[in-house]
């Protein structure tokens, strides 16, 4: 677990994500990530637009790792993987309407993902850097049983 002390620590592989809103009459964020700054807000007229919504930045973290994922297997195995694009889409549905999940009652979160690969690969090279999209850490977390623990600090 990451604690303050430990978030400037040059050995520690972890980092500490700060949100604080902008504004106190906005929904405007600014997410700190180390040295890096991303802003997420809402679209009008909830919010002002000024950055993607929560979820924009939950499907680029799974589309940046998906293609992470791929990227680096590909180059492993010397591939000719030019470009890897991933397009995602999230919805709600009906539990009823899914055949594959387990829960049968109330709504669920789909994310359709895409992968386009691009570059002279075969179909059996295609079909195992599909299968290794599914293995990037992001995808595994938000498949897996996940536990948050909120404090008040």
């Amino acid at each position: 677990m990451t604690t303050p002390e430990t978030a400037e620590d040059p050995a520690s592989t972890e980092t500490t994500v700060v949100v604080e809103g902008m504004n106190p009459k906005t929904l405007t964020q600014r997410i700190s990530v180390g040295e890096h700054q991303l802003v997420a807000d809402e679209p009008r007229p909830i919010g002002e637009d000024a950055g993607p919504t929560p979820y924009d930045l939950l499907l680029g973290a799974l589309g940046a790792c998906t293609s992470m994922t791929v990227r680096m297997y590909a180059n492993r195995k010397d591939w000719p993987l030019d470009q890897v694009r991933v397009s995602l889409r999230h919805s709600r549905i009906h539990a009823q309407d899914c055949a594959d999940c387990e829960t049968r009652i109330g709504m669920l979160d789909h994310i359709d993902l895409g992968i386009e690969l691009f570059g002279d690969l075969d179909d059996a090279q295609r079909q195992r850097l599909l299968l290794i999209a599914g293995r990037c850490p992001i995808h595994q977390t938000l498949t897996s049983e996940i536990h948050i623990v909120t404090t008040l600090r």
